[in-house]
């Protein structure tokens, strides 16, 4: 029973497209950066066992002995976990290839789908006040996907301006409704967002039609266009927005922001 005694926790936003190459990470480091830059609490859970997002934001391997790995199988609690990044107002829960594993290991547990809904929900969140936590998950469909999704209240896709993109979409809205029907029936879309995005590029345009002709209002105003910053950023160790804060890639990260707390301060009212 949820204690009523207790304030309102973050939003948590399960970033996820079971396609690689998609700017899934990119959006996650980024999107959380921009929401940081804007005042907000943001807190970013690596759930990748390539753990991109974690070196992207400065995290070296020689510091993630506690990782989310060890948070998810319970090994430790969320004080143990979470790390200060560069950036004023944004941490991190960085990520090993421990997580590789974590289907195989945590697949006799009868809680396996609920264990990071879990770990998300104890007191101790409270005292870091966030506003938002956001998991960037593995390019692919599982147990750790799920997890995300069985914690989070909505699933943002980042969606590639590519042929064949929509169809790919498919496969996840299929596994957002069985997550839906079995474990956590208020999980929404958040939206879709479209990456690496040309408006020079006929199939670009097209792709982002077709998109908002199937999609509607799900699919973000905002684009986040192709940007040469945007891929230099992480091997520098720094969002896009700290690289280069005017480039177009910056902008459209706080373009993006902007949107996502517009379209949560509506839903409030």
């Amino acid at each position: 029973m949820s204690d009523p005694t207790r304030p309102a926790g973050p939003r948590i936003i399960a970033i996820a497209n079971q396609k690689g190459g998609v700017g899934k990470t990119t959006t996650s480091i980024n999107l959380a950066a921009a929401l940081a830059e804007k005042g907000k609490r943001v807190l970013l859970v690596d759930i990748d066992p390539q753990g991109n997002a974690s070196t992207g934001l400065g995290i070296e391997q020689s510091k993630r002995q506690n990782t989310a790995y060890d948070l998810i199988a319970g090994d430790a609690q969320l004080q143990d976990v979470i790390q200060d990044t560069e950036i004023a107002g944004l941490g991190i829960i960085p990520a090993t290839t421990d997580l590789s594993s974590a289907d195989i290991e945590l697949f006799s547990n009868e809680k396996r789908s609920f264990l990071l809904h879990d770990a998300l929900r104890q007191p101790s969140i409270d005292g870091y006040q966030l506003d938002y936590v956001l998991i960037d998950c593995p390019p692919s469909l599982n147990l750790l996907t799920v997890n995300a999704m069985v914690a989070a209240h909505s699933v943002l896709v980042p969606l590639q301006s590519e042929f064949f993109a929509l169809e790919g979409l498919s496969q996840l809205m299929l596994t957002i409704r069985e997550v839906r029907q079995s474990a956590n029936p208020d999980l929404r879309i958040e939206g879709v967002v479209m990456t690496m995005y040309d408006g020079r590029n006929n199939l670009s345009r097209q792709v982002e039609l077709d998109a908002r002709d199937n999609l509607g209002d799900l699919v973000f105003k905002t684009v986040i266009p192709r940007n040469v910053r945007v891929s230099e950023a992480p091997s520098f160790a720094l969002p896009v927005l700290e690289y280069d804060s005017a480039s177009k890639g910056s902008e459209a990260y706080r373009e993006m922001a902007t949107e996502l707390v517009s379209r949560h301060e509506m839903n409030r009212v």
